[in-house]
């Protein structure tokens, strides 16, 4: 086995290697170099070399999001080390592990005038659940400060950063391994799961005749059936999921917008909950937020093993627990209580889909109606990945297929890697993987292409509606000079030259006929990874939209 020579370095790699960390993602640099010579030469990783920082933090990402597992990125030292960091900010909100390891001048060299040099310890202080800042030489010190890290990143379920110091020379190997560090063994933290104090919640649990459980961001599978069968025959219990909460069941309200945007102030009065429970991470849905910080529930409880956001400014109450784990404990002490708000909401939903239903079949080709037909398309046992501004939030308006999983950057909602993380994302699963994306976010992050590691399989599927659609959507918008260069970015950009670059095969859409057609051959081309781009309407998208609102009333 080849090691680099430097001790330091040496340490660093069999911590990680002890402690079973597998993938490794390499930003190539010079001051990394030991780094880099060790993580390559061991079989005991799966290294990646992906030559953006940005890209290579968000692909790093996509495969932790999907394996569970904390996943390294390396870089050199100077401003490679800052274009992780929106990964790291993503991480940090979306609770995936992430481990920074970022080579640097030794602390004799920093604000002297040495080429390509930064401050770089703490650097991420505000979003590190902890941070290692190393010294030269390998010592016993170190070593805990490394296993700490990782420890943290599993504990916490968030991003770490290991700043490492370097002296020339930095290519020199042994054949022979000079540290034998020290590995420590943490013991995993005893999640609680019954509930303290339970016969008091499950009293104002049964007194309540409206609860409503909200589900943001969520892993599939995270309740049990018996769980969710109860909470769907509750006459009390309204469940409201989002397209990224992967929990399904015919009586749950998974369009929230499609049921809530017509309503007027008497309607929320009627919804408001006595009961709100939260769990999973972000919700997309500007307008339930918006309801719930008016209209504010007696109790809100929220079910997080580390954390609770008070979202709403009425939390009451913080489980530090599984969502399955509360759930079976609290309804197990709990009763159906006598109520009608299941039945009413479930009443006007149910005329909601309907009409939603005759709307769509009576537009014209609109981002609205791409992404129901996209949706419905979409291989089953598939994972969705959705980048975010418009593109999530019609994915929030489409009844999607159980079977499938779907993902989004919602931790930060920001645009800038989501295809580099749907690309780390099917290398992290076997299953099939699509990526639905609008083009601005596509082209700001299109350096996601420039890797070798795309599965042949892998679809892209870009709508092309000419600029950030999203703003068109949003409240404010009018057609001036102003908005159309500085908030909508009008383009004439295609991605067909950035798909033949990237060798990638390529198919295009404008109309329902050849939507229907390139959606065919997007998915039984295989050779090579496939992009669909759709181009839709610029200046109709929004109006299209609007109008579906004021059809449901």
């Amino acid at each position: 086995m080849i090691y680099p020579k430097i001790a330091l370095a040496q340490s660093i790699i069999e911590i990680l290697s002890a402690k079973g960390i597998i993938n490794i993602i390499i930003s190539p640099g010079s001051r990394n170099a030991p780094l880099t010579i060790g993580f390559a030469q061991n079989p005991n990783f799966k290294c990646y070399s992906i030559a953006d920082e940005r890209c290579a933090a968000f692909f790093a990402l996509g495969i932790a999001q999907q394996t569970k597992q904390p996943t390294a990125v390396v870089c050199t030292s100077g401003s490679a080390l800052l274009n992780y960091y929106p990964a790291f900010a993503e991480a940090f909100y979306s609770q995936i592990p992430l481990i920074v390891i970022s080579a640097d001048r030794p602390q004799s060299k920093i604000d002297i005038g040495d080429g390509q040099t930064i401050r770089q310890e703490n650097v991420f202080l505000n979003h590190s659940v902890f941070n290692a800042n190393l010294t030269e030489e390998a010592s016993e010190e170190n070593d805990l400060k490394i296993n700490l890290a990782i420890e943290t990143a599993i504990q916490k379920k968030g991003p770490v950063h290991i700043n490492a110091p370097f002296e020339e020379p930095l290519y020199e190997t042994t054949e022979v391994l000079s540290v034998h560090p020290k590995i420590t063994n943490s013991k995993p933290e005893n999640n609680v799961s019954t509930i303290e104090n339970s016969a008091q919640f499950a009293s104002v649990w049964n007194n309540a005749k409206r609860k409503l459980i909200l589900v943001g961001v969520n892993d599939a599978n995270v309740l049990d059936q018996a769980v969710i069968e109860n909470l769907a025959s509750d006459p009390s219990v309204v469940v409201l999921t989002e397209t990224t909460s992967n929990l399904h069941h015919p009586t749950f309200i998974n369009s929230i917008d499609t049921l809530i945007t017509p309503f007027d102030d008497s309607d929320f009065k009627e919804f408001n909950p006595e009961v709100l429970v939260t769990f999973g991470g972000m919700v997309v849905s500007k307008r339930i937020k918006g309801f719930l910080r008016k209209y504010k529930p007696q109790h809100h409880w929220h079910i997080d093993t580390l954390r609770a956001y008070d979202t709403f400014g009425a939390l009451t109450k913080h489980f530090e627990m599984y969502p399955n784990d509360f759930f079976k404990d609290l309804l197990s002490k709990t009763s159906f209580a006598v109520s009608d708000y299941f039945r009413d909401i479930d009443a006007i939903y149910k005329i909601r889909l309907v009409k939603r239903q005759e709307y769509l079949e009576q537009i014209n080709f609109s981002d609205f109606k791409v992404f129901e037909k996209v949706i419905g398309s979409l291989p089953k046992n598939s994972i969705l990945q959705i980048s975010n501004s418009s593109a999530i939030r019609y994915a929030q308006l489409i009844d999607i297929d159980k079977s499938i999983e779907v993902f989004c950057n919602r931790g930060t909602s920001g645009i800038d890697g989501s295809t580099s993380t749907a690309v780390g994302a099917s290398v992290g699963n076997d299953r099939q993987t699509v990526f639905i994306t609008g083009d601005i976010s596509f082209l700001y992050d299109s350096n996601a292409l420039w890797n070798s590691y795309i599965p042949k399989n892998f679809k892209i599927i870009l709508v092309n509606n000419g600029g950030g659609g999203i703003f068109r959507i949003l409240p404010g918008h009018e057609e001036k000079p102003v908005f159309n260069t500085y908030f909508e970015t009008s383009h004439h950009l295609t991605a067909e030259h950035l798909a033949k670059m990237y060798h990638c095969n390529y198919f295009t859409a404008n109309d329902s006929e050849s939507l229907n057609k390139s959606l065919e051959l997007l998915y039984n081309t295989n050779e090579a990874p496939g992009i669909l781009e759709i181009f839709t309407p610029t200046a109709e998208n929004d109006v299209i939209l609007k109008q579906y609102f004021k059809k449901l009333i």
